[in-house]
């Protein structure tokens, strides 16, 4: 007997942290059909089927338009990061790319998908303005968002907004604070990073450094919480057209976890040693090709593996800035 398919799965974006995720917790779901849109092909497909698609390409999804019938749920996802990545966060450019990612999807997608039912939409705190400001505490949906700073959320939220109105399908927005998960060659993904930086010190006998600047009050995220949590809004009337923070509760400071850091990559705990991790990767490509011939390792060459998110590491941990006067 052939199991029925109740429901298609659309993720954009399906190469990220998040949509991997994504693509993992719907794809092993009974009587789910899961579609992963990206312009690479996922490491890991776990059952999904991969369109190859740029979505910054309008004839491009409107091609797909076929592989897109039938949809019930869209998870965008899908995420355009100028080179230089926090500068990039204010940049006109990059909230206009983001901004016709989405609608060149809807534009296909919609028409082929008349049993449309949810929209899930992916934003962060920049919502509340970390990148230009301290965040103001407690950031509370619907009312700390900071809409008079330009932003790539707010073009994709008026366009969901709008394009939604007398539709019978219905958005979430969920704005997860730092994720932790796996995927290579992602923006904001704190492991490849640091695991490799761990691994330059311990190739060189050295303990794990701490790299990170002023201490600050963090919350993260685990990955495949936040994909359930992006099921839950698909089917709750409780998320229709609604936004959400989500976080696993509690709080922790770089420098308090990083002991349990060392201890789970095996290596002795170092002193605190400030570094752009940025800056200094530059170095390490020949270093980390060795390391991969050396234990045969399937993790690809720097670039690829990292991405932007040695960037996103300095940003995450500090680096450079000054201790708070408060």
């Amino acid at each position: 007997m052939v199991a029925m398919v109740a429901k298609k799965v659309v993720v954009a974006g399906a190469t990220g942290l998040v949509g991997n995720a994504a693509v993992r917790h719907f794809a092993g779901a009974a009587g789910v059909e899961v579609i992963a849109l990206s312009r690479r092909r996922p490491r890991e497909l776990y059952g999904a089927r991969h369109v190859p698609i740029d979505l910054t390409d309008a004839a491009q999804c409107a091609g797909a338009a076929n592989e897109l019938a039938g949809a019930t749920h869209l998870i965008y996802a899908a995420l355009y990061e100028s080179p230089n990545l926090i500068d990039g966060w204010r940049d006109q450019q990059q909230i206009d790319t983001n901004d016709r990612m989405l609608r060149n999807l809807m534009a296909a997608l919609e028409p082929a998908a008349p049993a449309l039912k949810h929209v899930a939409l992916l934003q962060g705190t920049k919502a509340y303005g970390v990148h230009v400001r301290p965040l103001t505490v407690p950031a509370r949906e619907g009312r700390s968002e900071m809409y008079e700073q330009p932003n790539f959320y707010w073009a994709q939220e008026s366009f969901l907004r709008e394009q939604q109105e007398g539709k019978g399908w219905h958005f979430s927005i969920l704005r997860p604070v730092l994720i932790v998960g796996l995927a290579m060659g992602g923006a904001m993904d704190l492991i490849p990073p640091l695991g490799v930086y761990a691994a330059m010190l311990r190739e060189q006998g050295r303990d794990l450094d701490y790299p990170g600047g002023a201490p600050r009050v963090g919350q993260a995220v685990d990955v495949d919480l936040l994909a359930r949590a992006i099921a839950w809004s698909g089917e709750s009337n409780a998320a229709r057209n609604e936004a959400f923070n989500v976080t696993n509760g509690d709080v922790f400071s770089w420098e308090n976890v990083w002991p349990a850091v060392a201890d789970a990559l095996g290596m002795k705990l170092g002193r605190a040693v400030p570094l752009s991790l940025a800056r200094e990767s530059r170095n390490w490509s020949e270093p980390w090709d060795e390391l991969r011939r050396k234990h045969g390792l399937v993790s690809p060459a720097l670039a690829e593996f990292v991405g932007l998110s040695f960037q996103y590491a300095d940003y995450s941990m500090r680096y450079g800035q000054p201790v708070s006067p408060r």
